[in-house]
């Protein structure tokens, strides 16, 4: 058997893992967060300046945000569950040592120092959980992407064949997820005049450099006989495709209905995408292929799961636009931002039981088909995965209030009462100048060039892949190999942020 056929069937009919261990590993990444925030706390407290070197930032941020999902994704997830509940531990230490040194608040109880924090003015048109969540997700799709052609990385981890839910499913689903929760339709400000046509017409154009890289990835994959697994997206199909054309398309519905209904959109398109399947032969074309041989031959038959899942995909996108609306809403208190964690909770409760209805009734879940069932286990834990986030920046937000002059990058900024109503039209000095300083991470590195760096992330796994025997890799160079392919992802990010370069082209 070639080395192509060999790394085809490693990555190819698997059956998924548990709702359970994918929630267990999404609390990760908001701990990591929490531990970044709570340690720079604690440095400022003990040296009485913050952290300011770009160098010492930067590791504080890999061996934080990096590295820990590295690990858990090959050596440590045998005992995922110890993680969280590792860091979750550390985290607790590093705020009982912050609340017992705290410089305000002194000796003041802890129910009237909760009363304040229920009250305190949070920077407005800045909500750090979104660009948090989408930037974990654009790093945990970089990590993922390459580790699975690795033995050290868990099958159970990586894309199902046809029925199941894995972790590299979930990263492809709230891809879409992340890009519809700032997609132009959310962020254009109430009451602005616009017409409809042209926010269609630049959104149409946004969208050619997907296309290109579509075409790009075709034409190299082709070229050098890189492994594929057909059954993901087809033939010629990949996601650079899928994600153009779910953009296009709902942009196009975006003019027809309004944005603020785009949930119902949402569920209709689920909803009757499902019956389709359920009632015609689509469902059998799409998993064994119009002879049921699963025949390659047409271009329909080459790419039917890429073609026929963009149904699912366009629901999660839409579904994704009410969110992000929701978002948006202006909210200048945390006892606001406490009722919308109350909200989400309830609505993430609700979809999980409608999951289990529809795994039970309907259909297991399916990303190959991306259907009703896909469709709500994505945005059920993707909902999870940003409350997770919310509830985070909440506690750093605490704990800056007990620590005067503490600062964390990408965590809300706290605003005095008296200035909560009024106009911010501009930004004072003061403020400008903290951001400057705060823009220093990874976060906001990658958050400036995501589609550089998911693009970045595929070119080099391609390399890597080239280059090394993958499947019979020992564990430490296994290892190796993956610390120093996402350090350079992330060098590389943060040298572009540092030297202010956002490379956009439409």
């Amino acid at each position: 058997m070639s080395q192509k056929m060999l790394k085809e069937a490693f990555i190819s009919n698997l059956n998924g893992t548990s709702l359970l261990e994918i929630s267990i590993a999404l609390t990760l990444a908001p701990l990591g967060i929490a531990c970044r925030g709570l340690l720079l706390i604690l440095y400022y407290l003990n040296n009485g300046r913050p952290l300011t070197s770009r160098k010492y930032h930067l590791l504080l941020d890999f061996t934080v945000l990096v590295a820990p999902f590295l690990l858990a994704c090959t050596i440590l997830s045998p005992v995922l569950p110890l993680l969280p509940i590792t860091t979750a531990a550390f985290c607790a230490g590093l705020f009982y040592k912050i609340y017992n040194r705290r410089n305000h608040y002194i000796g003041t109880p802890l129910k009237h120092i909760i009363n304040n924090f229920l009250k305190t003015g949070l920077e407005p048109g800045y909500i750090p959980s979104v660009t948090m969540f989408r930037v974990s997700v654009n790093i945990l799709t970089a990590i993922n992407i390459l580790a699975v052609d690795f033995p050290q990385y868990p099958r159970r981890y990586a894309k199902t064949e046809t029925y199941g839910t894995g972790a590299m499913d979930f990263g492809v689903g709230a891809f879409i997820f992340g890009n519809a929760l700032v997609c132009p339709e959310v962020r254009q400000k109430p009451g602005a005049v616009q017409s409809k046509f042209s926010c269609l017409a630049r959104q149409l154009f946004s969208v050619w450099p997907l296309v290109f890289l579509g075409v790009g990835r075709l034409i190299s994959v082709k070229a050098v006989e890189y492994h594929e697994h057909f059954s993901e997206y087809g033939v010629h199909w990949n996601f650079f495709f899928t994600l153009a054309i779910v953009r296009m398309t709902a942009s196009l519905l975006l003019t027809v209905f309004p944005t603020n209904k785009s949930w119902i959109v949402a569920v209709i398109l689920a909803v009757f995408y499902q019956l389709i399947l359920d009632t015609t032969y689509l469902k059998m074309f799409v998993l064994h292929g119009s002879d049921g041989k699963d025949t390659r031959i047409g271009f329909l038959n080459a790419n039917r799961e890429g073609v026929f899942s963009l149904s699912g995909y366009l629901a999660i996108y839409m579904a994704s636009v009410q969110v992000g609306l929701y978002f948006l809403k202006k909210r200048t208190l945390v006892r606001d931002w406490i009722k919308v964690i109350c909200f989400l909770l309830l609505t993430v409760f609700i979809l999980f039981i409608f999951l289990h209805m529809s795994q039970v009734y309907v259909d297991p879940v399916s990303r190959r088909m991306a259907n009703m069932s896909f469709c709500i286990w994505i945005v059920a834990h993707c909902l999870t995965f940003l409350t997770f986030f919310l509830v985070t920046d909440l506690i750093l937000v605490f704990t800056k209030l007990l620590v005067n002059g503490s600062r964390v990058p990408c965590c809300w900024n706290l605003t005095q009462p008296s200035n909560i109503n009024k106009k911010h039209d501009s930004v004072p000095t003061s403020i400008k100048k903290e951001r400057e300083w705060l823009s220093i991470c990874i976060i906001n590195a990658v958050n400036k060039n995501q589609l550089v760096f998911f693009l970045l992330a595929n070119v080099m796994t391609g390399i890597v892949n080239m280059m090394i025997d993958t499947i019979h890799s020992n564990t430490s160079f296994t290892l190796f190999v993956l610390h120093m392919y996402m350090l350079a992802n992330c060098v590389i990010m943060y040298i572009l942020h540092a030297k202010n370069i956002i490379i956009k082209c439409w």
